[in-house]
């Protein structure tokens, strides 16, 4: 069992990098790390229908049971396990299963919206913000909706123009200036990377 869990919080835009930025931390790492995806606690909503449930917008904080993610990255730091919500894109809902996520030194928090709420933020020993610039978070997001979830593209530049685009200036953006280290140009900046993977390996030493 681990005598302190440090959790390391890494947000960003849409399709910034944030995703290939932890997969390489956890390539360095291992097993010491284990990661949270804030997308997992979207709220369920078995009262709606399928169609009301594609008309929700995802990237507005209130979409998120954030307090939720709260109420286990407390308990993870205190060395408890936790059940993590599974969140079912093909329905627009959660899932029935949970994953059984053990306390691990590291403790990624990952998503759009992980600094923008204050009491997540506190629990949080270091934050990063993962800055890449619109138009190209705006083509990777096309590319990886068009093969990942099999979306069209006019479903997908609709959504981003009427909650993507609006929600990050009003809600992500904002949230940059509670971060420790800013990483811009996503998983391109090998050496912010590096630099944080070396803050990271001396935080797991002391």
């Amino acid at each position: 069992m681990n005598d302190k869990v440090c959790i390391v919080g890494i947000a960003g835009g849409t399709a910034s990098g944030k995703t290939t930025i932890v997969r390489m931390i956890k390539e360095k790492f291992g097993d010491d790390i284990v990661v949270i995806n804030h997308d997992s606690y979207y709220k369920a909503h078995n009262d709606l229908s399928y169609e009301d449930r594609t008309r929700l917008n995802y990237d507005h904080p209130e979409s998120f049971d954030t307090d939720l993610l709260i109420e286990d990255v407390k308990k993870l730091k205190n060395n408890i396990a936790i059940d993590v919500p599974v969140y079912d894109y093909t329905i627009h809902n959660r899932a029935d299963e949970t994953v059984h996520v053990i306390p691990k030194k590291v403790i990624i928090v990952e998503g759009i919206l992980i600094l923008e709420n204050k009491e997540l933020r506190d629990l949080m020993d270091i934050k990063v913000f993962v800055e890449t610039d619109a138009d190209e978070r705006l083509m990777r997001r096309i590319r990886r909706d068009m093969v990942e979830r099999a979306r069209s593209i006019d479903s997908i530049l609709k959504q981003y123009t009427e909650t993507v685009k609006p929600m990050h200036e009003q809600f992500v953006e904002p949230s940059k200036k509670y971060a420790d280290i800013i990483i811009p140009r996503g998983g391109e900046n090998l050496t912010g990377i590096s630099i944080l993977q070396e803050h990271l390996k001396l935080m797991m030493q002391g």
